[in-house]
Protein backbone atom coordinates (compact mmCIF):
# COMPACT_ATOMS: atom_id res chain seq x y z
CA UNK A 1 0.00 0.00 0.00
CA UNK A 2 2.67 2.77 0.60
CA UNK A 3 4.58 3.85 -2.45
CA UNK A 4 8.32 4.93 -2.00
CA UNK A 5 8.60 8.23 -0.74
CA UNK A 6 10.20 9.84 -3.41
CA UNK A 7 9.95 13.87 -4.19
CA UNK A 8 7.21 15.26 -2.30
CA UNK A 9 5.22 18.31 -4.80
CA UNK A 10 4.12 21.34 -3.58
CA UNK A 11 0.65 22.31 -2.30
CA UNK A 12 -1.49 24.49 -4.72
CA UNK A 13 -1.58 27.29 -1.62
CA UNK A 14 -4.45 29.81 -3.83
CA UNK A 15 -7.06 29.54 -1.80
CA UNK A 16 -8.69 31.45 1.15
CA UNK A 17 -10.92 29.07 3.76
CA UNK A 18 -10.51 26.31 5.15
CA UNK A 19 -11.96 23.60 7.37
CA UNK A 20 -10.20 21.35 9.81
CA UNK A 21 -12.33 18.14 10.59
CA UNK A 22 -11.03 15.45 12.91
CA UNK A 23 -11.79 13.06 15.38
CA UNK A 24 -9.80 14.43 18.16
CA UNK A 25 -8.26 16.68 20.22
CA UNK A 26 -4.78 16.88 19.26
CA UNK A 27 -4.97 14.76 16.24
CA UNK A 28 -4.53 18.09 14.51
CA UNK A 29 -1.23 18.86 16.64
CA UNK A 30 0.90 15.87 15.57
CA UNK A 31 2.47 17.65 12.84
CA UNK A 32 -0.53 19.27 10.76
CA UNK A 33 -1.02 22.41 12.86
CA UNK A 34 2.36 23.28 11.94
CA UNK A 35 1.15 24.22 8.03
CA UNK A 36 -1.94 25.37 9.77
CA UNK A 37 0.53 28.02 11.66
CA UNK A 38 1.80 28.92 7.79
CA UNK A 39 -1.45 29.21 6.18
CA UNK A 40 -3.08 31.27 9.15
CA UNK A 41 0.32 33.49 8.77
CA UNK A 42 -0.39 33.92 5.38
CA UNK A 43 -3.86 35.77 6.01
CA UNK A 44 -6.11 32.43 5.74
CA UNK A 45 -9.03 31.65 7.20
CA UNK A 46 -9.13 28.34 9.24
CA UNK A 47 -11.70 26.72 11.46
CA UNK A 48 -11.66 23.52 13.17
CA UNK A 49 -14.57 21.03 13.93
CA UNK A 50 -14.22 18.15 16.25
CA UNK A 51 -16.09 15.15 16.08
CA UNK A 52 -15.29 14.05 19.85
CA UNK A 53 -13.96 15.73 22.62
CA UNK A 54 -11.45 13.11 23.33
CA UNK A 55 -13.15 12.62 26.78
CA UNK A 56 -11.86 8.98 26.73
CA UNK A 57 -8.60 9.93 26.10
CA UNK A 58 -7.22 10.13 29.94
CA UNK A 59 -7.46 6.56 31.59
CA UNK A 60 -7.58 8.30 34.80
CA UNK A 61 -9.83 11.05 34.58
CA UNK A 62 -13.35 10.35 34.61
CA UNK A 63 -15.06 10.94 30.68
CA UNK A 64 -16.91 14.09 31.83
CA UNK A 65 -14.21 15.93 33.68
CA UNK A 66 -11.74 14.88 30.56
CA UNK A 67 -14.56 16.48 28.17
CA UNK A 68 -13.90 19.81 29.92
CA UNK A 69 -9.67 19.63 29.79
CA UNK A 70 -9.84 18.88 26.50
CA UNK A 71 -11.88 21.00 24.83
CA UNK A 72 -10.14 23.82 26.80
CA UNK A 73 -6.41 22.91 25.78
CA UNK A 74 -7.96 21.92 22.07
CA UNK A 75 -8.82 26.18 22.45
CA UNK A 76 -5.74 26.65 23.59
CA UNK A 77 -3.57 24.98 20.90
CA UNK A 78 -5.98 26.33 18.23
CA UNK A 79 -5.21 30.07 19.70
CA UNK A 80 -1.33 29.33 19.45
CA UNK A 81 -1.63 28.27 15.26
CA UNK A 82 -4.21 31.58 14.54
CA UNK A 83 -7.54 29.76 14.49
CA UNK A 84 -9.97 30.99 17.23
CA UNK A 85 -13.04 29.09 15.60
CA UNK A 86 -13.57 25.85 17.02
CA UNK A 87 -16.21 23.51 17.05
CA UNK A 88 -16.77 20.03 18.89
CA UNK A 89 -19.81 17.81 17.54
CA UNK A 90 -20.28 15.79 20.54
CA UNK A 91 -19.98 12.55 18.73
CA UNK A 92 -19.09 9.63 22.04
CA UNK A 93 -14.66 9.16 21.69
CA UNK A 94 -13.40 5.88 20.58
CA UNK A 95 -16.53 4.59 19.45
CA UNK A 96 -17.51 6.49 16.09
CA UNK A 97 -19.99 4.97 14.19
CA UNK A 98 -20.29 5.47 10.71
CA UNK A 99 -23.37 6.37 9.20
CA UNK A 100 -26.07 9.02 8.51
CA UNK A 101 -25.63 10.99 12.10
CA UNK A 102 -21.83 11.40 11.28
CA UNK A 103 -22.33 12.35 7.50
CA UNK A 104 -25.05 14.45 8.20
CA UNK A 105 -22.81 16.11 11.18
CA UNK A 106 -19.92 16.73 8.63
CA UNK A 107 -22.32 17.95 5.92
CA UNK A 108 -23.74 20.19 8.33
CA UNK A 109 -20.30 21.71 9.30
CA UNK A 110 -19.05 21.85 5.56
CA UNK A 111 -22.08 24.26 4.29
CA UNK A 112 -21.79 26.21 7.64
CA UNK A 113 -18.23 27.08 6.73
CA UNK A 114 -18.26 26.85 3.11
CA UNK A 115 -14.09 25.77 2.87
CA UNK A 116 -12.36 25.26 -0.15
CA UNK A 117 -9.80 23.09 1.28
CA UNK A 118 -10.46 20.39 3.96
CA UNK A 119 -7.59 19.29 6.45
CA UNK A 120 -7.97 16.11 8.10
CA UNK A 121 -5.59 13.27 9.45
CA UNK A 122 -4.22 9.99 8.02
CA UNK A 123 -7.71 7.96 7.40
CA UNK A 124 -5.95 5.00 6.00
CA UNK A 125 -5.86 1.57 8.04
CA UNK A 126 -1.79 2.47 8.71
CA UNK A 127 0.55 4.79 9.63
CA UNK A 128 3.94 5.02 7.46
CA UNK A 129 6.69 3.11 9.81
CA UNK A 130 9.35 4.56 8.46
CA UNK A 131 8.01 7.81 9.16
CA UNK A 132 7.53 7.53 12.86
CA UNK A 133 10.72 5.52 13.07
CA UNK A 134 9.13 2.11 13.93
CA UNK A 135 10.18 -1.26 12.75
CA UNK A 136 6.57 -2.64 12.28
CA UNK A 137 3.78 -0.89 10.76
CA UNK A 138 1.30 1.16 13.03
CA UNK A 139 -2.45 -0.08 12.85
CA UNK A 140 -4.46 3.24 12.69
CA UNK A 141 -7.20 4.37 15.09
CA UNK A 142 -10.67 2.93 14.89
CA UNK A 143 -11.92 6.35 14.83
CA UNK A 144 -9.84 8.26 12.08
CA UNK A 145 -10.65 5.69 9.46
CA UNK A 146 -14.63 6.01 10.36
CA UNK A 147 -14.40 9.78 10.79
CA UNK A 148 -11.79 9.58 7.10
CA UNK A 149 -14.67 7.71 5.48
CA UNK A 150 -17.86 10.23 6.34
CA UNK A 151 -15.67 13.65 5.53
CA UNK A 152 -14.82 12.20 2.13
CA UNK A 153 -18.66 11.34 2.12
CA UNK A 154 -20.20 14.31 4.17
CA UNK A 155 -18.50 16.37 1.65
CA UNK A 156 -20.62 15.02 -0.97
CA UNK A 157 -23.44 15.22 0.74
CA UNK A 158 -23.01 18.51 1.14
CA UNK A 159 -23.15 19.54 -2.49
CA UNK A 160 -26.29 17.63 -3.31
CA UNK A 161 -29.41 19.69 -2.36
CA UNK A 162 -31.18 16.63 -1.98
CA UNK A 163 -28.99 14.97 0.62
CA UNK A 164 -30.01 15.86 4.25
CA UNK A 165 -32.63 18.33 3.31
CA UNK A 166 -33.46 19.36 6.91
CA UNK A 167 -30.61 21.18 6.61
CA UNK A 168 -31.70 23.34 4.11
CA UNK A 169 -34.79 24.31 6.57
CA UNK A 170 -31.63 25.04 9.09
CA UNK A 171 -30.61 27.98 6.27
CA UNK A 172 -27.81 26.21 4.76
CA UNK A 173 -27.55 25.87 1.22
CA UNK A 174 -25.99 23.13 -0.71
CA UNK A 175 -22.08 24.12 -0.70
CA UNK A 176 -19.76 22.15 -3.61
CA UNK A 177 -16.94 24.67 -2.88
CA UNK A 178 -14.36 22.21 -1.88
CA UNK A 179 -11.94 21.53 -3.76
CA UNK A 180 -9.62 18.94 -2.51
CA UNK A 181 -8.97 17.41 1.33
CA UNK A 182 -5.26 17.16 2.21
CA UNK A 183 -4.53 14.33 4.32
CA UNK A 184 -1.54 15.27 6.89
CA UNK A 185 1.07 12.00 7.41
CA UNK A 186 -0.82 10.11 5.06
CA UNK A 187 1.44 7.09 3.97
CA UNK A 188 0.02 7.52 0.41
CA UNK A 189 1.34 11.08 1.24
CA UNK A 190 2.53 13.15 -2.53
CA UNK A 191 2.69 16.48 -1.34
CA UNK A 192 4.37 18.67 0.70
CA UNK A 193 4.41 21.99 2.29
CA UNK A 194 7.73 23.89 4.08
CA UNK A 195 6.69 24.35 7.85
CA UNK A 196 10.14 25.66 8.82
CA UNK A 197 9.12 29.33 9.98
CA UNK A 198 5.92 27.90 11.65
CA UNK A 199 7.35 25.01 13.20
CA UNK A 200 8.08 26.35 17.18
CA UNK A 201 3.94 27.43 16.84
CA UNK A 202 3.35 23.80 16.00
CA UNK A 203 5.18 22.51 18.69
CA UNK A 204 3.47 24.25 20.87
CA UNK A 205 0.26 23.58 19.72
CA UNK A 206 1.12 19.68 20.98
CA UNK A 207 2.74 21.60 24.25
CA UNK A 208 -0.80 22.48 24.92
CA UNK A 209 -2.44 19.02 25.30
CA UNK A 210 -0.70 19.00 28.54
CA UNK A 211 -3.13 16.86 30.45
CA UNK A 212 -3.54 14.70 27.78
CA UNK A 213 0.15 13.69 27.41
CA UNK A 214 0.78 13.52 30.93
CA UNK A 215 -2.34 11.08 31.28
CA UNK A 216 -0.44 8.83 28.67
CA UNK A 217 2.15 7.95 31.16
CA UNK A 218 5.13 9.33 28.70
CA UNK A 219 7.17 11.24 31.42
CA UNK A 220 10.32 11.12 28.58
CA UNK A 221 7.92 12.50 25.81
CA UNK A 222 9.55 15.74 23.77
CA UNK A 223 6.85 17.28 21.77
CA UNK A 224 9.68 19.54 19.65
CA UNK A 225 12.12 16.29 19.26
CA UNK A 226 8.86 13.92 18.04
CA UNK A 227 7.81 16.53 15.23
CA UNK A 228 11.23 17.78 14.87
CA UNK A 229 12.08 13.95 14.33
CA UNK A 230 9.10 13.96 11.36
CA UNK A 231 9.17 17.29 9.76
CA UNK A 232 12.94 16.44 9.19
CA UNK A 233 12.23 13.56 6.75
CA UNK A 234 9.43 15.04 5.25
CA UNK A 235 11.22 18.11 4.52
CA UNK A 236 14.49 15.98 3.13
CA UNK A 237 12.00 14.97 0.41
CA UNK A 238 10.67 18.59 -0.24
CA UNK A 239 14.09 20.29 -0.11
CA UNK A 240 13.47 22.40 3.32
CA UNK A 241 14.57 22.06 6.79
CA UNK A 242 11.16 20.97 8.02
CA UNK A 243 8.10 19.99 6.20
CA UNK A 244 4.68 18.37 6.92
CA UNK A 245 3.05 15.59 4.07
CA UNK A 246 -0.03 15.61 2.72
CA UNK A 247 -2.11 13.32 0.77
CA UNK A 248 -4.60 14.87 -1.91
CA UNK A 249 -8.00 13.72 -2.13
CA UNK A 250 -9.54 16.29 -5.60
CA UNK A 251 -13.16 16.92 -5.30
CA UNK A 252 -12.81 18.83 -8.80
CA UNK A 253 -10.53 18.37 -11.50
CA UNK A 254 -9.51 21.78 -12.94
CA UNK A 255 -6.83 21.74 -9.47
Amino acid sequence: MTPPLNRLEPLNENWQTGLAIVAHPDDLEYGAAAAIARWTMQGKQVSYCLLTSGEAGIDGVPPDEAKVIREAEQRASAAIVGVDAVEFLGFPDGILEYGLPLRRAVARAIRGRRPEIVITNNLRDTWDAEELGRGFTPLNHADHIVSGRAILDGIRDAANRWVFTDLLDEGLPPWSGVRQVWVAHSPLAAYGVDVTESFARGVASLEAHEAYIKGLGRADFDAGEFLESLGRRAGTHFGCKIATSFEVIRFTSDD
